[in-house]
């Protein structure tokens, strides 16, 4: 029986009588029970949805009953668990790693072969879950891929996004966004768990009651949404254990309005539930309205909310509403600002929903609540307008301006009379539209403070949060970033990995640090020989993929040039898109036999409210028409905009790739992921001294990275005086590529299409200094393609690249936030 309900249930022990066989004969029966009976389908097709549906259901039950095992061992051992909050899981298709996790694939592939289906085309069947941006959800969801496969008891909470990031089409240059509707065709992965259902509030007003000499304080008069949970399950490798990523829907409590149809009110009978199910429509509903800055913030407390609501739940399972132990059972650990909100929310729950006091809640508070960052900029620190808390979340307010007050008396004992501290300090920023700093809640409320790579967390320390850290410098720690390789490797990059394996043993797939073995080999010619053919291999399928895309074929005998990420001014694509400029104006000047032949490929989406992004986006797709079109052009430079990019198609992209750009101004990535990726594949780095670049170049060494730019030092001590028209009018090469930009020569039909691009690198104000670092990297892109045309050379760098990853992996990462800060025993299984 539960705790709470008494319902009867299915003991484990009758769950547990069988096990799933793992053949090809079981997988195949299963596979056609479900395409027969549950899909009640005929016909075997691999282009229809209907095969990949039955497979994935015939991989899920055998998840299932490790997924009921884990889950019953935690419970079991009342284990401490963390609960991971994001707005974003990126978690790219899931077949694949289901089979790789569950060991299968080879089986599966063989039980398809038999009906004439290749399992190749059944994983390209599947939608990529549209649930993220870029870096922040794909780290999330290699986050969760890490702590099941470390067998650590952590819950991923999220949101169920009706439409995901949008696909991006390129009509005539420009980025045009539509819908993607990846739960068109349903999700099988899912599993809605409707009895968990919590109820979030809105709106409505405080109020206060006196109970035996004590004011308590309660939420009132709010519009209720409904929070209604799916769950996905998170396979480890090879270990049995399956963790939970739990996604809330937003539903209406009013549902639908029957008196208003008769009416022939059509509209306002679903108004109520077309309000709620908004709040779970889109991915980052664009901000520059104020309707959408209300929706994004509606999204945040709605995850923080009912993802608190519900750990509380299941902590109240076994302990009832006695909380004197919750935090030495629970940790929340806030992927960024975004669930920052949480820090008030739980106060309000243990205060106002659970009788605790406040200064026993706020202990909790701080003792359970840990903060990630992943951004120096100001803009990405979430700030929000006191006034439109006011009418959303009333009582969050007012918990927020009580933490603030205690805040503020503490700043005051530790620096008496420093008012000038307390303004900096304070959790409301004043001024004409007082605003709440939600990133300085998420300190104040938190014990644990990381930053994502030693770079941003010494600028996080020393500039950003420098207040803070005089502080409470022990709240402050390094996390660096990682990828997972089960995914980054071992399932992208197949003629790699098995190469690895035969050269070095498979432990490398959960002990990447195992790679360090490949450095014996670097130098081997016979080993140089395969590496290479992998290489040229994966080029190969990338360039079917590009000709698929766009209509041009490229070669693989030239140098594959990546930038890969979300497209913003900071990441400085458009640094890229000069160099490929200045070598299409060597080539017409006749410099072309000097050149190492080269394909620039270029991919991201741009925010759709982000006007210059996009303008960049058009200006490269003008230059890569130009590029392109001409004849002398021809088997010496091509540029690419790759369209449409996602995890799936990187994972398409990084085994290919021959240079990684990871070119930001320095100081302004905190960490990248991207580098990591195209270095387990063995692409070559070529990047400033920002975020992971910095620990990359330390980990392969000086000589296997090309380093340019300006450090963040430089920078600073160049701001204020910065003057990029002398830098301009001193560089010969840079001149002529401004004039081209210039002169309308790639924009001879569209008037003015350049200027905002040009007026930019000719600004003093230029935040990016891209002028200043011009000349240094057009110097380090020569010293790579002269490297790339020895081959020998370019291949030991390559696989040295690939011997020095090891520290990259997730894992890793996982650990070091499982030592510092988690503190979670693994779940043994079977009493082991």
């Amino acid at each position: 029986m539960s705790a709470q309900t008494d319902q009867p249930t299915i003991t484990t022990e009758l769950l547990q009588t069988t096990s799933l066989p793992m053949t090809a004969d079981a997988i195949l029966h299963d596979f056609s029970h479900y395409f027969g009976r549950t899909l009640g389908r005929r016909s075997v097709s691999a282009k229809a949805p209907f095969v990949y549906q039955a497979i994935v259901f015939a991989a899920r039950d055998r998840l299932m009953e490790r997924w009921r095992k884990t889950h019953d061992r935690i419970e079991a051992q009342d284990a401490r668990r963390v609960s991971y909050l994001s707005l974003e899981f990126l978690m790219g298709r899931l077949l694949r790693n289901a089979l790789l996790s569950l060991d299968i694939e080879d089986e599966t592939a063989e039980a398809l072969n038999r009906l004439g289906l290749d399992l190749e085309d059944v994983f390209e069947r599947e939608k990529d879950a549209g649930l993220g941006n870029g870096g922040l959800g794909r780290l999330a969801a290699c986050f969760l891929d890490s702590c099941a496969t470390l067998a650590l008891p952590v819950v991923g909470y999220g949101i169920r996004y009706q439409y995901g990031m949008f696909h991006q089409r390129i009509e005539n240059g420009h980025q045009i966004e539509y819908p993607d509707s990846w739960l068109r065709e349903g999700f099988p992965w899912e599993i809605e768990r409707i009895e968990y259902t919590q109820t979030v509030r809105f709106g409505g007003r405080s109020s206060s009651y006196t109970k035996n000499g004590v004011t308590h304080y309660q939420w009132v008069d709010t519009h209720d949404v409904l929070a209604i949970p799916y769950d996905i399950p998170v396979p480890g490798y090879q270990n049995d254990i399956v963790n939970t990523l739990r996604l809330w829907s937003a539903g209406s409590t009013d549902g639908f309005n029957l008196e208003e149809f008769n009416a022939g009110s059509y509209v306002d009978a679903v108004a109520a539930k077309n309000a709620a199910e908004n709040i779970t429509m889109v991915l980052y509903p664009n901000a520059e309205t104020e309707n959408g800055q209300v929706l994004r913030l509606q999204q945040q407390y709605f995850l923080a909310s009912a993802s608190l609501q519900d750990t509380i739940r299941f902590w109240r399972l076994n302990h009832g509403d006695d909380f004197t132990d919750f935090a030495a059972k629970n940790c929340f650990q806030l992927n960024d600002t975004h669930p920052a909100v949480a820090v008030a929310e739980l106060m309000r729950l243990l205060v106002d929903e659970h009788g605790v006091s406040w200064d026993d809640a706020w202990r909790i508070t701080r003792s359970t609540m840990a903060y990630t960052n992943h951004t120096l900029l100001p803009e990405a620190l979430e700030m929000w307008p006191v006034s439109m808390f006011r009418r959303l979340l009333p009582r969050i307010l007012d918990i927020i301006y009580e933490i603030n007050a205690r805040f503020i008396d503490e700043i005051s004992q530790r620096w008496p009379g420093d008012n000038e501290r307390i303004r900096r300090m304070s959790l409301i920023q004043e001024g004409g539209e007082p605003m709440l700093r939600m990133a300085y809640l998420a300190i104040v409320g938190s014990y644990s403070v990381n930053g994502v790579a030693a770079l941003h967390s010494k600028l996080l320390r020393e500039g950003l949060f420098r207040d803070f850290a005089e502080l409470w410098p022990e709240k402050f720690n390094n996390k660096t970033n990682g990828v997972t390789q089960r995914r980054w490797l071992a399932a992208c990059n197949k003629g790699l990995s098995r190469l690895i394996n035969e050269t070095i043993g498979t432990t490398w797939t959960t002990d990447l640090m195992q790679l360090e073995r490949l450095r014996k080999f670097a130098g081997d010619a016979n080993f140089q020989e395969h590496w290479r053919a992998v290489k040229q291999d994966n080029k190969a399928r990338l360039a079917v993929n590009i000709e698929e895309r766009t209509g041009l074929r490229v070669s693989t005998d030239t140098i594959f040039d990546v930038q890969v990420k979300r497209i913003h001014e900071y990441k400085r694509q458009l640094l890229n898109m000069l160099h490929a400029v200045h070598l299409y104006d060597r080539i017409r000047r006749g410099e072309g036999d000097a050149i190492v032949p080269r394909t620039i490929i270029i991919g991201g989406k741009a925010a759709p409210g982000y006007a210059m992004a996009k303008n960049i986006i058009k200006c490269i797709n003008n230059v890569a028409r130009v590029i392109n079109s001409d004849p002398l052009m021809a088997g010496k430079l091509q540029l690419i905009f790759y369209p449409d990019y996602n995890v799936s198609a990187m994972e398409l992209i990084c085994p290919a790739a021959d240079l990684s750009e990871q070119i930001s101004t320095a100081g302004k990535e905190a960490s990248g992921t991207g580098n990591m990726k195209f270095m387990m594949n063995g692409a070559l780095t070529i990047g400033t001294l920002d975020g992971a670049n910095v620990e990359i170049r330390d980990a392969v060494g000086a000589e296997n990275f090309f380093l340019f730019g300006l450090s963040v030092d430089e920078i600073e001590g160049l701001r204020g005086q910065y003057d990029p028209q002398a830098i301009i009018a001193a560089d010969d090469d840079l001149m002529r590529v401004m004039h081209l930009l210039e002169s309308g020569h790639f924009n001879r039909f569209e008037p003015g299409l350049m200027d905002s691009i040009t007026q930019s690198i000719r600004e003093s104000a230029d935040l990016w200094m891209t002028a200043a670092d011009f000349r240094s990297y057009v110097d380090a892109q020569v010293a790579a393609a002269a490297t790339y045309s020895h081959k020998v050379r370019w291949t030991k760098m390559s696989i040295l690249n690939t011997a020095a990853s090891g520290y990259f992996s997730t894992d890793r990462t996982m650990r070091d936030y499982n030592n510092d800060i988690w503190r979670l025993e693994p779940v043994k299984l079977n009493g082991n």
